[in-house]
């Protein structure tokens, strides 16, 4: 696929309006993303769990608006968590100008967009990518209002498409359990352009894998993804960094089909903090982790070598710490947590997660 498949050129029906509503996770890369080029395109490949309970459920109303209307740029309202949020416009607005191309049709239309999200925002649970890609299903919703011959597969891949163009790893969000987005040797039909859900039989021991949220910092990060991203440039480990990102690609394709838990823990420990250290050595340089991410890794470890579990963490652009461990182990984690590490979460909080199926039609 090219990006030219996806410029619709006609539209069939004639919607007036219309209302429709979707549910989209949040993802955990295991493989980082963590650099990009121009229109979005990552510079490196990344792999992502899919999120079950962390979730953005946005509510599109859309009214076509008369031909002197149309001559205007976009329109739209927006609430979030049931309250006018401007801040978060010019984003959308932004959204709006880059999908323009491949959905004309939101020129068309005004929309009123309200969306809530079922953890913080802002907070290092990648909420851009469930916020933009619960948008972009909706926007394909009134794309397959206007064009019923539009296919499943090509909605979700167009759906994934235009979430890219909001938020890079919002193209991770559309499917599950596991999603490759960025070319690569080891998944043929990965591409820059969307996520793809990873083809490759997974052992059982990863099936059900659980994901507890500990919330470390539940503020707003000092320091934004997009910022840290354009830091890439120029940066004199990037593109170590993007080659180590492929091999551990790779790596890890083949650790998920063999089961080898150790050398998951190992590659995915591995990562989250690389990607740590490329925010650390970067100019200007930044911190996002906090003195408790530090005290509950360290926690983490004394735990893992005591008992010999498959514990381990990763971490997103921010102070939170996700704990990955298998199904059979979360009575005893949980355990932990509750005993050890919730005192290192700000209010006593956490969230518990585990592996999704990807993104949901509430209604249409």
């Amino acid at each position: 696929m090219t990006e030219n498949d996806f410029v619709s050129s006609r539209y069939i029906e004639n919607q007036i309006e219309g209302t429709v509503t979707w549910k989209s996770p949040s993802n955990i890369a295991l493989v980082k993303y963590w650099g990009k080029k121009e229109n979005q395109i990552p510079a490196n490949p990344s792999i992502s769990f899919t999120l079950y309970h962390c979730a953005t459920t946005t509510t599109l109303a859309y009214v076509k608006r008369n031909k002197e209307q149309q001559q205007e740029r976009f329109s739209f309202d927006l609430l979030f968590e049931g309250s006018p949020k401007p801040e978060f416009k010019p984003k959308i607005g932004k959204f709006f100008e880059r999908v323009e191309k491949y959905i004309p049709f939101v020129k068309d239309y005004h929309f009123s967009i309200d969306t809530s999200n079922s953890f913080p925002h802002s907070s290092g649970i990648a909420s851009s990518a469930s916020g933009m890609s619960a948008l972009a299903l909706c926007l394909m919703s009134v794309e397959k209002a206007l064009n019923e011959k539009i296919t499943n597969d090509y909605f979700n891949q167009k759906a994934s498409f235009l979430a890219r163009l909001g938020s890079g790893s919002a193209c991770r969000s559309i499917e599950g359990e596991m999603v490759v987005w960025g070319q690569n040797e080891d998944v043929k039909e990965a591409s820059d352009l969307y996520g793809v859900k990873l083809s490759q039989e997974i052992h059982s021991v990863f099936k059900n894998y659980q994901d507890t949220i500990l919330l470390v910092d539940k503020g707003q990060k000092q320091v934004s993804s997009t910022v840290g991203h354009d830091l890439m440039h120029g940066h004199p480990f990037a593109e170590m960094r993007f080659k180590q990102a492929e091999t551990n690609l790779s790596k890890l394709i083949k650790i998920l089909q063999n089961g080898d838990q150790k050398g998951f823990i190992e590659l995915v420990e591995s990562e989250a903090l690389t990607l740590h250290a490329m925010m650390m050595t970067s100019l200007p340089y930044f911190i996002l982790m906090k003195p408790h991410t530090l005290q509950i890794i360290n926690k983490i470890w004394e735990y893992r070598s005591a008992t010999g579990s498959n514990l381990c963490f990763t971490l997103d652009a921010g102070a939170n710490v996700h704990l990955l461990y298998p199904e059979n182990e979360k009575d005893t984690v949980l355990t932990f947590i509750k005993n050890e590490l919730v005192a290192y979460c700000e209010n006593g909080q956490y969230i518990c997660d585990q592996i999704g199926l990807g993104a949901e039609l509430i209604k249409n």
